[in-house]
């Protein structure tokens, strides 16, 4: 009896330790997440549901550990994807219809819309108060690389005001993405095409002034995507799900939330940007819809991209939404 019960004991103790273990593994759940690396082409305020996704943990709800890596560039992300430097990228979308036109054996499918406008402002060095487009004529402009879709959608803007952008403007366009702000901040151009909190930062520094936006101006484009190679979507179908997934839930919590709310949320990703900023920049772009409500890319936002595209003379071919795009996943997601 006494061995019995020894031996119960001991067994009871076993099990109990065995459910402890469990217990704590199930709490953390480390050992499951599955490792995801994520290129995006640039940090910037403007991809907030991104960084929400990462700061409110709903790629680990998923059972995904996702490593972001800032690559600056959509030359420089789109060379690590295609290389195998990472599995998912954020870019532009205009970068996935270049790597076709080259005859890609593996092309690289947009899966997931972030953002559905463009995320440039014009900034001008004076103040105006009833600022019109034809004031840009005789001016220098700063414009954005050649090729980019801040360039393309620019010159987009310009031409339905009646602007021709190589005629009407001294336009530069031989300055580095990274130095266009500090270029302006100098002293060069009358105006300038900026992303935020750059332009907000002027504004505040009484450097510049924003009398227009460009995203208001060219309406709904698949400006920033999640994309990856056709291979990686084929091996890796769950995982895209999950991280589509993890996404749409991000996309409707910054939806749901306040300008402040979502500064507060992604402030770890900008240490050195001032929160009144933030949350300003934040308020401009959800208030002209910027921030997409869901992943799914639509056949006219894809159809719009190639206007803009074919306007400024860097289509190198036109490609049928359904041999680049993706929706399926994302909108099976959305409607659950």
């Amino acid at each position: 009896m006494k061995k019995w019960l020894k031996f119960s004991l001991s067994s009871l103790l076993i099990v109990i330790l065995l459910f402890s273990v469990a217990a704590c593994n199930k709490g953390t759940g480390t050992e499951k997440l599955e490792k995801v690396r994520l290129a995006e082409v640039t940090r910037s305020i403007f991809y907030a549901p991104e960084y929400v996704a990462l700061a409110k943990g709903f790629f680990e709800e998923e059972g995904l550990d996702v490593e972001l890596t800032t690559t600056f560039g959509g030359d420089k992300t789109m060379t690590a994807l295609l290389s195998g430097g990472t599995d998912i990228a954020l870019v532009g979308s205009e970068t996935s219809i270049y790597v076709y036109a080259q005859g890609a054996n593996d092309p690289v499918i947009n899966f997931a819309q972030l953002t559905q406008t463009d995320g440039t402002f014009l900034v001008s060095r004076e103040k105006i108060d009833n600022f019109s487009w034809d004031l840009l004529k005789g001016s220098t402009f700063l414009g954005q690389r050649t090729g980019g879709m801040p360039q393309m959608v620019g010159e987009f803007v310009l031409k339905m005001h009646g602007i021709d952008p190589h005629q009407d403007l001294n336009l530069i366009q031989n300055i580095d993405f990274a130095n266009i702000a500090t270029a302006f901040g100098s002293g060069t151009g009358d105006f300038v095409q900026l992303f935020e909190p750059q332009a907000s930062i002027f504004e505040k520094e009484g450097k510049g002034h924003i009398v227009a936006s460009f995203g208001t101006e060219s309406g709904h484009v698949p400006y920033t995507t999640f994309m990856t190679k056709e291979s990686y979507m084929k091996e890796n179908k769950e995982i895209v799900e999950k991280f589509t997934r993890a996404i749409y839930k991000a996309q409707q919590w910054v939806s749901a939330h306040s300008s402040e709310e979502i500064a507060e949320a992604i402030q770890s990703f900008f240490p050195d940007t001032d929160m009144e900023i933030m949350v300003m920049v934040v308020d401009r772009y959800k208030e002209q819809g910027s921030f997409a409500t869901d992943p799914i890319l639509d056949e006219e936002e894809w159809n719009n991209l190639q206007d803009i595209m074919k306007e400024a003379g860097e289509l190198p071919q036109e490609v049928t939404h359904e041999t680049l795009v993706n929706t399926e996943i994302a909108e099976e997601i959305s409607k659950k």
